[in-house]
């Protein structure tokens, strides 16, 4: 089985250490590895799958929404989303699935994070996309660096989000971080943790993110970096093998512990 991550970067993922490990897990000869591309090599990759040269693929940032342009059929959070993370052949097609979206609600409910609070999603990208699709009913606001962009992704989505400026709190609010800030020691603004009711931060940093010790310093539910990437990473496994995930192997190799 031949699978790949699609994107730009991609040096620093841990996704190959994680699903190779799967494969060997179940049983399943097969090799997964990191292609760093532009958007025309994600139409490649697709033609790869089609043909059956490539059994499937991740896709990371910044290819999202090209990977669900280049796919023939979307399932229906990667529709919402307008964003695809996931691809595998079906019947001939090329099949884009999100599976940050479909892992989101599970970790969610895992890390105790509070289910009525509102929501201040950070980001504009394709993970936040698939952030406002897997939490379309709850009540919304996004910020965003470039001011504006957020509301333009809601509008985008047809989904209803309060546009908070960039670095503004939102009391009471579940964070969700959705940019890569923390992934290299960044810090969150001031007051947008300290002020929040939980955090669910995307970027993967060994030891955890600035965001993600704060929020824990100060007793607040979290859900990290690596929670979300093996969780969305079973889901994917799933849709090219066909079989449960090993989720706890696939942990380990990913934090290297």
């Amino acid at each position: 089985m031949r699978l790949v991550l699609l994107g730009d970067p991609v040096g620093h993922s841990t996704s190959p250490a994680m699903h190779n490990a799967a494969l060997a897990a179940v049983g399943i000869e097969g090799l997964y590895e990191a292609r760093r591309v532009d958007a025309a090599g994600v139409y490649r990759a697709c033609a790869e799958i089609r043909s059956g040269a490539l059994h499937g693929a991740n896709v990371t940032m910044p290819h999202k929404r090209v990977a669900a342009a280049a796919a023939d059929r979307l399932l229906p959070l990667a529709h919402r989303a307008g964003a695809v993370n996931t691809l595998w052949a079906m019947e001939g097609e090329v099949v884009g699935d999100n599976t940050d979206a479909g892992a989101l609600p599970g970790v969610w409910a895992a890390a105790g994070l509070p289910a009525g609070s509102p929501v201040l999603v950070l980001g504009a990208g394709g993970a936040a996309a698939a952030v406002l699709a897997a939490l379309g009913g709850a009540r919304l606001a996004i910020a965003a660096r470039r001011a504006g962009a957020g509301a333009a992704l809601a509008g985008r989505l047809g989904i209803e989000a309060e546009e908070v400026p960039w670095g503004d709190p939102l009391p009471g609010a579940v964070v969700v971080n959705s940019t890569p800030l923390g992934r290299e020691g960044e810090s969150l603004p001031a007051g947008v943790v300290e002020e929040s009711a939980g955090l669910y931060d995307l970027p993967c940093r060994p030891g955890g993110s600035p965001a993600v010790l704060l929020a824990r310093g100060r007793g607040l539910p979290v859900a990290d970096g690596w929670d979300h990437l093996v969780a969305q990473g079973a889901l994917s496994f799933t849709r090219w093998t066909g079989l449960p995930a090993p989720i706890e192997v696939m942990r380990r190799a990913a934090t290297g512990e």
